[in-house]
């Protein structure tokens, strides 16, 4: 008996997730169901019977079975009351129920259907168990997510004290303890759902499994792996109806996710495990339900690169390879001439032929023929509304079904082309993932678009993957003012297939786990939404005020310019429900009143994170930063997986002169957001002020990639980057500068130290004097000391081609900068000296000669510094003169020039003899004339 019992709870297990993924597989083979055991256990037809129960989708029957009698016994004298204090005592005495049960406890209740056999069955007793507790899952996840809303009672565990009064119909004071038990995370729920004691429930039934099996106290318990693959839907669940991320429930998942990966994200471990269980191709298909549940834990909580590695994983265990390509089609009725159109394709692995056998889905889809049938007016082809096509109409010489690729030809997927039901899910998940990945514009609702067609023209696809098929769709088109009210027109639909019968239960929930469908309350806020933006907020006020959305509420009453009528409704609900700390921060929120937030954290005892919140942002309002950022710490401390509640806190730390928190602050706000632009700015600013090159460097390139049009930003990275000694970043930076402020703003400071450092890397030195005042910018020390941190630049000007590209880059921005009249005086010089290293002296003389001419003017000999000016500019035109002279023995014109330049520069100098300039002008003029004097000697 022992060597059949654990092949027993694997067949449990399998059956468990089979039901889940789709209805696609084979009979099973004779080998799949393992004979009965010699002595079989009293608990296994017990089993069977809840295996049975849930592959039909009669979740009830499951909850309110002889099993679960079986196991709480207790239940059936329960004395009911209806107030918090009495839930967690019944809960309580589940948990024990099931320790008991689960470690062949003394109760008397199962002890008797085991006939005193005290070596019970484990296996049976965890198979039981873990159905139970997948039963108040899915159950919950019926009435949640995918439907049929259906009529189940409140209590997971039926007993009769509990149908006195009315509580069969509400929960009352148990929903409440329930809320709380999941709110505990950190985070509220989100709206109103109903059966909240069912997620608990199965979360203790299946926490307790997964504990023993961890304690490793019973080796048989080594088949019940697929434990952590439950509690990850589960959790995930619990994330999914809360207002935030909860950071305990994020260890939760990651915990789970690896431990489901780790025993199922890879084929050869699937088939070890079930082996002869499995039907023909099922192990692949699990491996990429596995990862792709796993891609879509990663992309909630916005781990773009994890969650592209687990969606690649799942794309290839489907054997798909995806990619898009353009075709030319009409994309609307009318249209008459034919336009690029994005069409996605894949490898020829597996079914994906045109003409491929559908028979995976036709089980799943037989029973669903109504539903289908009325999506079948207005999928295939158009909405009357709209005479934008759902599918872009390709030409008939693009219409052909395969297309030459890299790697051999691919397949167009569509209507002609059939997917699996895990292919569909893969193709849709990657619509996700873009979505996370690009920015919230148009252009990446159109890089979409080729996978929600291809799946929407799938000719059979299971309830759940045509429902986040239209989803996707309906957020599409309701951006777009053609197409908005097809998008409304659907949505309803949808909200309304929800409450209907068809498809039953046992079809809606194949691959309910593998596709990101909102849940119905939230799908039905996305309904209200919409309808505010089309202007029916009438019909929105209906949705939020049945799911109890208090902010959504107040905005529409403020829309309607009824204020007064919000605060009555949440008086009134607060008359009911006193000690709600959402109903206080909603009034907070509507009245502009401090003290109603301070009662929200009364009631919830210092633990309602958005009490804390709102009180920090008014707190930065008035200017009390200090009070702000003690208030931000608080509330972080509580939820930290906010990205903006980390930048909030690094703002009011930067108000109150906390350097370092705020640094700390923008740090985790990027963490957790990397396309925080801001933040990345923030962050390379504080590195500046700490003195950090490198690390401001490294923040700054990534600041730059979400604000590429703030000359501010660029300019703050040009400083960086010749800090690190990044000659051609600076450069590269400085050219952004110009463009975006038209030519407006430039540091003279700084292109004045990459000249010197490029002249001191060529054999041409140009001058030995600046273009401005020699007082403004003598030290050197910035960029010897970046040359020194960095180690870069000495090597990277050593290269001669290297050092003639930063020369050109330096000449391009020069020669954008001279074209201006206006700042010919500060940036001739700079000119100059570039065209004196090009080698150009006849260039250089003539620039210097316009940023000579520029400092000329009747306030020359009356303002001092502006003498000084143009004395250094004069000496280094002369200079050049004279060099060209040198170069041209012989030729008096050029020293004759500056003779004369230097002459008439001297009489104009006569109000400031006693400067240094005025004695280096004089110099110049004698060494001149002695020049003179011997090339006239010479040439008689």
């Amino acid at each position: 008996m022992a060597s059949s019992e654990p092949v027993f709870l694997r067949a449990v297990e399998l059956r468990l997730l089979r039901f889940t993924l789709s209805h696609d597989s084979p009979p099973p083979p004779p080998s799949s169901h393992p004979p009965p055991a010699a002595l079989p256990n009293p608990l296994r037809p017990l089993v069977e019977d809840l295996l049975d129960s849930i592959e039909r989708g009669n979740y009830a029957d499951a909850l309110s079975s002889d099993a679960t009698r079986l196991v709480f016994g207790f239940a059936d004298s329960w004395e009911f009351e209806d107030s918090v204090e009495c839930a967690a005592r019944f809960y309580d005495e589940v948990e024990r129920s099931v320790e008991l049960f689960l470690r062949n406890g003394n109760s008397a209740a199962w002890l008797q259907v085991l006939d005193a056999d005290t070596d019970a069955d484990m296996e049976c007793r965890c198979a039981l168990l873990m159905c139970v507790g997948v039963a108040s899952l899915l159950a919950f996840t019926q009435q949640n997510v995918t439907g049929p809303v259906g009529s189940f009672s409140p209590f997971p565990l039926l007993f009769s004290r509990s149908k006195k009064d009315g509580v069969n119909i509400s929960g009352g004071e148990w929903d409440v303890w329930a809320r709380n038990q999941l709110s505990s995370v950190g985070s509220d729920v989100q709206g109103k759902f109903p059966l909240l004691q069912y997620i608990v429930y199965a979360k203790i039934l299946l926490s307790k499994i997964k504990d023993l099996y961890m304690e490793g106290e019973d080796s048989c318990l080594n088949g019940s792996r697929s434990i952590s693959w439950w509690l990850s839907r589960l959790v995930l669940l619990q994330q999914r109806i809360l207002d935030e991320l909860s950071s305990s429930l994020y260890d939760l998942l990651q915990l789970f996710k690896n431990n489901t990966l780790l025993q199922f994200g890879e084929l050869e471990k699937v088939t070890n495990y079930w082996g002869s269980m499995l039907y023909e191709g099922e192990a692949l298909r699990i491996v990429s339900m596995s990862q792709l549940e796993a891609g879509i834990i990663d992309y909630k909580y916005g781990r773009v690169d994890s969650s592209r590695v687990h969606l690649r994983c799942a794309e290839e265990a489907s054997g798909l390879h995806l990619s898009v390509t353009g075709a030319l089609g009409f994309r609307t009725i009318h249209q008459v001439d034919a336009k690029p159109q994005l069409v996605l394709v894949a490898n020829t692995d597996q079914q994906i032929h045109g003409g491929g056998s559908a028979a995976e889905l036709s089980q799943a889809q037989s029973n669903s023929n109504a539903y289908e049938n009325k999506k079948d007016s207005n999928i295939n082809g158009h909405y009357d509304c709209c005479d934008i096509l759902m599918a872009p109409r390709l030409m008939d010489s693009d219409n052909v079904s395969t297309v030459n690729g890299v790697n051999g030809d691919l397949i167009k997927i569509s209507k002609d082309t059939t997917l699996t039901a895990i292919q569909q899910a893969v193709v849709l998940a990657q619509c996700l993932h873009l979505s996370r990945i690009n920015h919230d514009d148009e252009l990446s609702s159109w890089e979409m678009a080729p996978y929600i067609e291809a799946v929407d023209a799938q000719h059979q696809s299971c309830y759940s993957i045509r429902s986040f098929c239209d989803i996707l769709r309906i957020r599409w088109e309701s951006t777009r003012s053609r197409t908005k009210q097809r998008a409304l027109l659907m949505m309803d639909k949808l909200v309304e297939v929800v409450y209907e019968a068809i498809p039953m239960a046992s079809q809606r929930i194949q691959l309910a786990y593998g596709v990101y469908i909102p849940t119905i309350p939230a799908l039905r806020k996305e309904y209200g939404e919409l309808l505010v933006s089309c202007g029916m907020i009438g019909e929105a006020l209906k949705f939020f005020e049945d799911l109890e959305l208090w902010d959504n509420l107040i905005y529409c009453y403020r829309l309607l310019g009824k204020k007064a009528a919000a605060v009555d409704l949440i008086k009134a609900r607060l008359s009911d429900i006193p000690n709600d700390p959402r109903l206080w921060c909603s009034l907070g929120d509507v009245t502009n009143t401090d003290a109603y937030y301070e009662k929200a954290l009364e009631v919830s005892k210092n633990k309602s994170a958005r009490a804390m919140r709102s009180l920090a942002r008014r707190a930065y309002n008035r200017g009390d930063y200090e009070t702000s950022k003690i208030l931000w710490e608080s509330a972080l401390a509580v939820k930290f997986l906010i990205p903006d509640g980390w930048f909030a806190l690094g703002a009011a730390a930067l108000k109150a002169r906390d350097i370092d928190k705020a640094l700390d602050a923008f740090t985790r706000a990027v963490q957790l957001d990397p396309d925080n632009g801001e933040a990345w700015n923030n962050i390379a600013c504080l590195h500046m002020i700490k003195k950090k090159g490198k690390s401001a460097f490294i923040a700054f390139k990534e600041a730059i990639k979400f604000r590429r049009n703030s000359w501010q930003l660029w300019e703050n990275f040009s400083h960086v980057a010749l800090d690190v000694g990044n000659f051609r970043q600076a450069l590269e930076a400085i050219k952004m500068v110009l463009d975006l402020s038209n030519n407006k703003r430039v540091d003279v400071e700084l292109l004045d130290k990459i000249m010197r450092k490029v002249e001191e890397r060529t054999s041409k030195p140009a001058f030995s004097s600046f273009d401005v005042l020699e007082s403004d910018y003598r030290s050197n020390a910035f960029l010897t000391k970046s040359s020194d941190e960095c180690g870069c630049s000495e090597s990277i000007l050593k290269e001669p081609r290297e050092t003639e590209f930063l020369l050109d880059m330096l000449g391009n921005i020069l020669q954008q900068i001279i074209r201006m009249v206006v700042v010919r005086k500060i940036y001739g010089g700079l000119y100059a000296r570039w065209t004196k290293i090009k080698g150009n002296l006849t260039m250089c003389s003539e620039a210097l000669l316009k940023q000579v001419r520029s400092f000329q003017g009747s306030e020359l000999c009356m303002i001092r510094d502006r003498f000084k000016k143009f004395a250094h500019a004069s000496l280094q035109l002369c200079k050049v003169y004279m060099e060209i002279g040198f170069l041209h023995w012989g030729s008096r014109r050029e020293l004759i020039t500056a003779e004369m330049h230097l002459r008439s520069s001297v009489k104009q100098a006569v109000n400031f003899t006693d400067t240094e300039e005025f004695r280096e002008l004089e110099a110049c003029l004698d060494e001149i004339k002695k020049q003179l004097d011997v090339a006239s000697t010479e040439g008689a």
